[in-house]
C-alpha cells in the first residue's frame, strides 16, 4: 500500500514534492483577484455602451441637428 509511506514525512515532502508550486491560499487568492478585474472591465464596457446609447437617445430627440 503506497500510502504508508506518508505518514510522518510532511516536513520532507513539503519541501520535494510542492517545491516550486504555487501555495492554494495564494492561489485562491490570484483567482478573486483575477475575477474582480474580469467583472470591472464588463462592468466599464456596459457602462460605456449605456453612455453610448443615451447619446444616441439625445440625438433622436433633437432631430439631429448637426
Amino acid at each position: 500500500m503506497a500510502f504508508f509511506g506518508l505518514f510522518g514525512n510532511d516536513r520532507e515532502m513539503a519541501a520535494t514534492t510542492y517545491t516550486g508550486k504555487e501555495p492554494a491560499s495564494a492561489k485562491a487568492a490570484r483567482k478573486r483577484r483575477e475575477a474582480h478585474h474580469r467583472d470591472a472591465a464588463r462592468a466599464d464596457r456596459q457602462g460605456w455602451a449605456w453612455a453610448d446609447a443615451q447619446r444616441e437617445r439625445q440625438d433622436l430627440k433633437r432631430g439631429r441637428r448637426r
